[in-house]
């Protein structure tokens, strides 16, 4: 692990080299995941320093996805693989006039959105946030895997071709962009919503008695491990949040446990109510590119449990005030670290959490800003 201070850049501001119009043209519904909550942020977080900033992606009004035709994807029925209109979008593009293009996302929106924006002469950065072949050892056999494996990998190559830089938030996800293509690639940090900075915290806590999960109910979240704690620790009560093929494993385990509340999917006003009613967060997973849901909480000074799988625990300013499953470690032993605590260890990196992403939040739109001006 290594010190990551090299997101603190000053940005490029001066009125020559501005860009005035920023889009972003997304395969993620905004805040249905992790991708499409960062890119809500960061445009809240740009939109003071640019002419223009917008989104083309597929949405979600009264429940219903529209944008495109929807086809649920494999492995999760709650998530949509999105087929756009490429005239429409190809005209929304032109229409918008971008000086930069940012692609999140290597669906189809991602494809065209990265030609079409090449096509308009515009620069094209790519934010790199999940290694999805990386996934495909979780859902499918070897003949599907091997299908997805085959369809990300072209699908990030023609993306790459097409980006002046490729964006990664770990250091092993820069090095993968490397491998496969990027023409340059950088660490980037993640945003954090004004709602969960700017709203006065609760007092930090003084004890682990409650913990939350919050975030996709899916395998590689290790859902199986955090209900084997809760098995374990009756003394701990458990809050789970979220939607996801494994609901249905989450809803039992509610059932026949006392100490295991399920309490459904939360919008960022729920999310932040269920942050601050608990003492910590656990994030357990297998995979993790980041661990945005993390990083929210600690901006709410709550205690944050994380496994190393999770690419926050790579930067060495925020991991410090973590608690971090190591690999030969189950979460009931590292529930069981945090639990033993002392009251001044656990408040005390609680405060320091808050600040330590006061302080990235704000080297991270220095690094957006550099790089989207750069060469404009």
């Amino acid at each position: 692990m290594r010190d990551q201070t090299s997101l603190a850049l000053q940005p490029n501001r001066s009125a020559d080299s501005a860009p005035r119009r920023v889009l972003i043209v997304s395969d993620a519904a905004p805040h249905r995941n992790g991708v499409g909550a960062y890119y809500q942020d960061l445009m809240h977080h740009l939109g003071p320093w640019v002419e223009q900033i917008d989104i083309i992606s597929p949405a979600i009004v009264d429940g219903q996805w529209q944008g495109g035709w929807m086809l649920p994807l494999p492995g999760d029925a709650t998530q949509k693989f999105c087929i756009p209109n490429l005239l429409q979008l190809r005209q929304q593009m032109e229409a918008f006039a971008p000086d930069v293009v940012v692609i999140p996302t290597p669906g189809l929106f991602g494809m065209f959105g990265a030609r079409y924006a090449r096509q308009l002469g515009a620069r094209v950065v790519v934010g790199f946030h999940t290694w999805y072949e990386k996934l495909t050892e979780l859902y499918w056999n070897r003949v599907q895997g091997s299908l997805t494996r085959g369809y990300f990998e072209v699908s990030n190559r023609m993306i790459f071709r097409n980006a002046d830089v490729v964006l990664a938030n770990s250091e092993e996800m820069v090095a993968i962009a490397e491998r496969i293509g990027a023409p340059q690639a950088a660490l980037m940090g993640t945003p954090v919503s004004p709602l969960f900075l700017q709203r006065e915290p609760p007092r930090a806590p003084s004890a682990v008695r409650s913990v939350l999960f919050a975030g996709r109910l899916a395998a590689e979240k290790n859902l199986e491990g955090l209900l084997d704690a809760a098995r374990a620790l009756p003394q701990l009560h458990f809050a789970i949040a979220g939607d996801g093929p494994q609901r249905a494993l989450v809803e039992a385990a509610a059932q026949a446990l006392p100490n295991v509340d399920y309490i459904g999917w939360l919008d960022r006003e729920g999310l932040l109510a269920a942050m601050d009613g608990h003492d910590a967060l656990i994030l357990p997973s297998h995979v993790e590119s980041f661990g945005t849901i993390a990083l929210e909480a600690m901006a709410r000074q709550r205690l944050v449990v994380v496994s190393d799988a999770c690419g926050i625990a790579d930067w060495q300013e925020l991991a410090q005030t973590l608690v971090v499953k190591s690999g030969d470690e189950d979460v009931t032993a590292v529930l069981r670290r945090a639990m033993a605590l002392s009251e001044f260890e656990v408040a005390a990196r609680a405060r320091q959490a808050r600040q330590a992403v006061v302080q990235h939040n704000q080297a991270n739109l220095d690094l957006w800003l550099d790089f989207i001006t750069e060469h404009a």
